[in-house]
């Protein structure tokens, strides 16, 4: 049987195809159309992703979407739907469920709890689940306004970043404080051992417009005068405060037990699912690595293709360019790239180039599913650059100095440099970087210890792992500071034209775009 899932369609719709059971591929809208419209339907990824598996639109037979939909009526998005797929049987989801089953059919695990928790999906803003086999029980479930997701995003917008978009910024310098404030922050959520989310409404005021919706209260709290902006210091300290109580109430949600799965935009949080693993609560934690919205689609591809799931074992499920399509996109904006004629020829030219320091930009394979880039549509640098992080941050993402790059590792070598849970293979946890390599990678520290760390496994991405692996033959050291290979708050590459624009568009010295090297 051929699934289609389709979520995220009022903010970042995706698509999502399972054969068989299988998730064969799957496509964001905005990475694939470089746009999305909140609440229509992803045509573009959907055709994209029929074309990875080679499908007609006809030989698709249940389409199963996620809710939210859209502001227009049901029944016009459904129609839609069967115009494009009129062989398809429709199915309509919760979106929670979705969450839960991304989670949990994705794991592998064969009976887990699964905690799902973001701003308002539906309005239920977090859930906890038994699953066991074939089944998804509800446990128990909380609605809006008790969302942790939603003070997450107040407090963004309160720090001076954009609420529902830099979230992941708040968490990155939670790094950089002490969690003075937390107290205050495990009132205004109503902490209690045991106990869920019950925001104190002391604390928010509803006529308030901008910086959060805070009441006065809550800046007398901080020691701030009303409506005074937080500055320095004290806005880490507010922020680690903030991810600290985080923490602790999600680990209270969880319970305990032998195995975790953790789904919804809360779990994007990289720090608070190193909190939970270290917690000692579960024996085995597993956090779905396209978490939020978008993750979805995988739930319903899932949820559809019942008695048949397979885990989840590579996001490296988007489009493919072979050289052919390449070198037409590279003639076609007037370029004359070198042609490398074998791989290791390919892997040994990008050790010459990171070797002198320069950022090399890495577009390989199938494109990625999720925020984060594994290995495919990445942004290496040397960790032997002195300046590698500086260079990255400043002349080629522009974001601020607080936000750390990830080191990616050769599974079997990790253990050298780092401690490190399974989550790391999918850049979705935090490790800690030993004691003796802690100046080498001081430049990519979370504080004094944490590192973003991308274990990389040989079955899951050879070419990649064959690069980290040439990488210590030639320097000792067998890693790389890797990014998204994208710019300025757009959507990952998807295709060589994206690459080739961002690229000129960028201070990136050199790219590798399938068996092509480009110069600037």
């Amino acid at each position: 049987m051929n699934v289609l899932g389709l979520g995220g369609l009022m903010d970042d719709a995706a698509c999502a195809l399972a054969v068989a059971g299988r998730i064969v591929a799957a496509v964001e809208q905005r990475k694939i159309a470089r746009q999305a419209v909140p609440g229509a339907l992803p045509v573009e990824a959907i055709e994209a992703t029929l074309g990875i598996a080679k499908l007609k639109p006809e030989q698709v037979d249940v389409v199963a979407i996620v809710r939210p939909l859209s502001a227009s009526p049901d029944s016009l998005l459904s129609l839609r739907v069967k115009q494009i797929l009129p062989a398809a049987r429709l199915l309509l989801l919760d979106h929670h469920t979705a969450h839960a089953a991304s989670a949990f059919y994705a794991s592998g695990f064969r009976a887990a709890t699964v905690l799902t928790v973001d701003r308002a999906g539906d309005l239920r803003c977090s859930a906890r689940w038994h699953a066991s086999g074939e089944k998804l029980e509800l446990d128990r479930e909380s609605y809006f306004p008790d969302s942790i997701g939603d003070l997450y995003g107040r407090v963004t917008e309160f720090l001076g970043f954009r609420s529902r978009a830099d979230e992941h910024k708040v968490q990155w310098l939670s790094a950089e404080g002490k969690a003075v404030y937390e107290g205050v922050f495990s009132e205004l959520l109503g902490f209690r051992a045991g106990g869920w989310p019950a925001l104190e409404r002391r604390y928010l005021d509803r006529d308030r417009m901008g910086s959060g919706g805070f009441s006065g209260a809550f800046y007398g709290a901080l020691g701030l005068k009303e409506g005074e902006a937080p500055a320095g210091q004290k806005r880490a300290d507010i922020a680690a405060s903030l991810q600290r109580a985080v923490e602790r109430c999600v680990i209270e949600m969880a319970g305990q037990g032998e195995n975790l799965c953790l789904g919804g935009g809360v779990a994007f949080n990289a720090m608070l699912v190193e909190a939970v693993e270290a917690s000692g609560r579960f024996e085995r934690v597993y956090v779905q690595p396209a978490a939020g919205n978008a993750g979805t689609a995988l739930g319903a591809a899932y949820v559809a293709s019942a008695g048949n799931r397979a885990a989840l074992e590579s996001l490296a499920l988007g489009p493919e360019y072979g050289a052919e399509a390449i070198k037409q996109v590279l003639e076609n904006c007037k370029l004359s790239p070198k042609f490398l004629l074998t791989v290791d020829e390919l892997v040994q030219s990008a050790l010459a180039e990171l070797a002198e320091h320069r950022i090399v930009a890495w577009f390989q394979e199938r494109m990625e599913f999720g925020p984060r880039a594994l290995g495919n549509r990445s942004i290496l640098a040397s960790p032997m650059d002195p300046y590698a992080t500086e260079n990255l941050n400043s002349f080629i993402k522009h974001r601020e100095g607080f936000r750390k790059f990830a080191a990616s590792v050769p599974a079997e070598r990790a253990d050298e440099y780092f401690e490190w849970g399974p989550n790391s293979r999918n850049l979705a946890s935090v490790a800690r970087v030993k004691p003796e390599w802690r100046e080498r990678f001081a430049p990519a520290l979370l504080g004094r210890e944490g590192i973003r760390l991308h274990v990389v496994e040989r079955d899951v991405n050879p070419l990649f792992h064959r690069l980290l692996v040439a990488a210590g033959d030639k320097t000792g050291l067998p890693v790389l500071y890797n990014t998204s290979f994208n710019l300025f708050g757009d959507a990952l590459v998807a295709s060589p034209r994206d690459a080739v624009r961002s690229f000129y568009s960028s201070g990136i010295d050199v790219m590798f775009v399938g068996q092509f090297l480009l110069r600037k």
